[in-house]
């Protein structure tokens, strides 16, 4: 006799594991277990920490003439709020209402490729105060710059361009350039809003410091000194309301100035008009100086992703999990979305508190810092936890792909982390360290960089200077394409073999 058995079938409509759901079993799953959660206070904790170590343990004494300290000698700000050099010798009169003036710059000796001679407008004598000008240089032909930060190029020409005139139409300065004074070319049209009715305009002349940076293993070294430039003047012709007689003004204290006059100008000046850079050796800190802890407490952060899908699998709590939530490529996308967003607010939570307690730090041992607007901390700040969340999905593909905690640990932090010290500690020439922020996922450390790259100023644009090769998107554009393709891979591997 054969007897028929029913599979027992239940009368309830079968429900779907909705990706919601599996969110939020991952983080139910990641809050309670206390290590991990420890795991995330200890990256805010290190990245503090390790921050204020550095300017904990330096102090900085100015040797000003005075005795003033570092905190009164700091440099001017620019229109914008940049930090600025506004150092020069300036031979002018007052200019009332519009006007222009037109010279022959006949010789410009002793000069760096930026030194720089020619006519300009600026509202008084005040270092900082905003101006425009238009000029010839030791190197780069002729330019015009405006409030520090602004530098257009002027046009290419077979001869050597040494006629220069400014005029002034209301707040609009345009400049021109001539080499027979003559046939005129239009190098620039500027605004200065705001400008004032009266301002200072004349001949001015300036040449900045020369240095030189040597970068040995593990370290650098500078050298240099201040250099000065003498132009000649000639052929100096004014239109418009112009009040008084020249005069010779050693603007910032610059005192390698004088001029002569006898038929021209012979006018010799130091120092420079330009943004304050890093690279140039000035004893100041940036702001992303205050993030130097945020490669420790990423470490921490690569470990605690790392165990979020390797602790299951040491344990064997694979299999249950697995069971619960069979659609394998939607659970690794959910514990990437937890793991994320936790990685995410632990960066912004460590950076938001560095970088005014770092800051604070650094200000009360006699460092400057470098002043920069709201919007490019609130990027760094931002960035640091995309940074966080990016690498965290990263370790978290890698051991999905391992299945192993040491040897994912092991690997993320010599992908993401090292490549970044390695950079940054001078152990590599330039080049090679350029390459290593480019490709490999280090790149994302690019989101720390504040301060812009300046043509018309010559310095040490390198990574161990604070300068990285890629932008702060491309380079986290960089680290996200190598957790795309890891996560990829461990998705379809997931898939294929068994838990």
């Amino acid at each position: 006799m054969t007897a028929t058995v029913t599979p027992y079938r239940s009368a309830l409509t079968p429900g779907r594991d909705g990706f919601a759901g599996l969110v939020r079993a991952e983080w139910t799953k990641f809050r309670t277990v206390r290590g991990w959660v420890v795991g995330m206070l200890v990256a805010v904790a290190v990245t503090v920490l390790v921050g204020m170590l550095g300017p904990a343990g330096s102090h900085v004494v100015c040797s000003g003439p005075n005795g003033e300290k570092c905190g009164s000698n700091r440099p001017p700000a620019g229109p914008d709020g940049t930090a600025v050099h506004d150092s020069f010798y300036f031979v002018h009169r007052p200019l009332a209402g519009d006007g222009g003036i037109t010279v022959r710059v006949s010789a410009l000796a002793g000069a760096e490729p930026w030194a720089k001679a020619g006519v300009l407008v600026k509202d008084g004598t005040k270092p900082g105060a905003p101006y425009a000008a238009v000029m010839v240089t030791g190197g780069h032909g002729v330019r015009m710059q405006h409030n520090f930060t602004a530098d257009t190029a002027g046009p290419a020409s077979s001869a050597p361009f040494q006629w220069l005139r400014l005029t002034r139409a209301g707040d609009t300065l345009t400049g021109y350039a001539s080499v027979d004074g003559e046939r005129w070319t239009t190098v620039a049209v500027v605004d200065l809003a705001g400008l004032p009715s009266t301002v200072q305009a004349g001949l001015f002349v300036t040449s900045p410091a020369h240095v030189e940076t040597n970068r040995t293993f593990g370290g650098a070294s500078g050298s240099g000194g201040p250099t000065t430039a003498t132009a000649t003047f000639d052929r100096v012709g004014v239109d418009g309301s112009w009040r008084g007689g020249w005069t010779g003004t050693a603007i910032g204290g610059e005192d390698r100035g004088s001029f002569s006059s006898d038929g021209g100008f012979t006018v010799r000046g130091s120092g420079d008009i330009a943004p304050v850079v890093p690279g140039q050796g000035e004893i100041g800190k940036r702001i992303e100086d205050s993030l130097v802890g945020v490669f420790a407490g990423l470490i921490a952060v690569l470990v605690v992703a790392t165990m979020f899908v390797t602790g299951e699998y040491r344990r064997g709590l694979i299999r249950t999990t697995l069971t619960a939530a069979p659609r394998r490529g939607r659970l690794l996308a959910a514990k990437a979305v937890v793991i994320g967003s936790v990685a995410f607010v632990t960066g912004v939570v460590a950076a938001a508190l560095s970088v005014p307690l770092v800051g604070m730090v650094e200000r009360g041992v006699g460092f400057f810092v470098y002043p920069v607007s709201a919007w490019t901390e609130l990027r760094l700040i931002a960035g640091t936890g995309l940074l966080f969340a990016v690498a965290a999905v990263l370790a978290l593909a890698v051991g999905a792909l391992l299945r192993r905690g040491a040897g994912t640990v092991t690997a993320v932090v010599v992908a993401v982390v090292l490549p970044y010290l390695v950079a940054v500690a001078s152990v590599l020439a330039e080049g090679p360290a350029d390459w290593l922020l480019r490709l490999t996922p280090a790149a994302g450390f690019a989101v720390q960089q504040s301060m812009p790259e300046y043509e018309q100023v010559a310095a040490s644009y390198t990574p161990a200077d604070g300068y990285f090769p890629l932008s702060p998107l491309g380079g986290l554009v960089v680290t996200g394409v190598y957790t795309a393709v890891a996560l990829t891979l461990a998705v379809v591997t997931l898939r294929r073999r068994d838990a």
